[in-house]
């Protein structure tokens, strides 16, 4: 990264500009946005007004913040911001909120790549959000959650700290997700229940239609059986045809600690 190949023209005169910020090429920031010292910006970025990123913050390439996000300040009580690292090719709308704290967790919220964060969700700290993941507009998630690829998390929802939300699933607006969302599946609801299978999400992943008929059978044995956790991952075990996504949605399962939402 080049600190000096910077676009700032007439219009961002009022913009601050931590002289130890270092920012990409071809980067645009917009008028009354501040840039703080231990911040590094990618190439083809482009920033809009009001915005402040501070903290010990990485951002990856062609990323678009709108009007008035703030990133990488610590959370309220907390007393010393953690890292944050942000992939390639995500848009963050107006008024998003991105916090890391370094007293907590791995003192570290990571963001992927290709994911749309929209008007005015907040993103605790150290939370880990994967790539082409959709956060509609004001939801907001604990500390410590983890939201997997092409997951959609609908507008107003409430994710409590330290749930894991699976690759492919779906969670309802206005929902209040307290436990664990498997893979594949759609929750909604206070609390959050589930409610089927993410079957449009399915297709338009390109999950194949012999994988999907395995998934079915999948969720069938995990809820629509009288089998605990336990049970039904020993009867996914011997009636499934073995497939990556049959064995990530088992891994998946295994490691819930905060039990599923059912």
């Amino acid at each position: 990264m080049n600190n000096k190949v910077i676009n700032i023209s007439d219009n961002y005169k009022n913009s601050y500009i931590h002289p130890k910020a270092e920012i990409g090429k071809n980067v645009e920031i917009g008028p009354y946005s501040i840039i703080g010292p231990h911040v590094k910006i990618g190439d083809n970025t482009k920033i809009g007004t009001h915005v402040t990123i501070t903290g010990d913050t990485f951002l990856g390439k062609a990323n678009k913040i709108y009007h008035g996000v703030s990133i990488g300040s610590c959370p309220q009580g907390a007393k010393k911001e953690g890292q944050i690292f942000i992939g390639d090719n995500n848009i963050f709308r107006e008024y998003v909120n991105i916090k890391s704290d370094s007293d907590r967790g791995n003192a570290e919220t990571k963001i992927g790549n290709n994911n749309m964060i929209m008007a005015y969700c907040h993103i605790s700290a150290n939370c880990n959000i994967s790539s082409d993941v959709i956060m509609s507009n004001a939801t907001s998630i604990g500390e410590d959650v983890i939201i997997e690829d092409q997951a959609v998390v609908a507008g107003m929802t409430n994710v409590k700290e330290y749930v894991r939300i699976g690759r492919i699933s779906m969670v309802g607006a206005h929902s209040n997700v307290l436990k664990d969302v498997p893979p594949y599946i759609i929750v909604d609801g206070h609390p959050a229940q589930v409610s089927g299978i993410n079957v449009i999400g399915l297709r338009r992943n390109s999950i194949k239609p012999a994988v999907r008929r395995e998934i079915k059978k999948a969720y069938k044995i995990l809820y629509r059986s009288d089998l605990n956790i336990d049970e039904a991952i020993m009867e996914m075990d011997n009636t499934l045809n073995a497939d990556q996504n049959i064995e990530y949605f088992l891994r998946f399962l295994r490691n819930v600690k905060r039990g599923i939402c059912r």
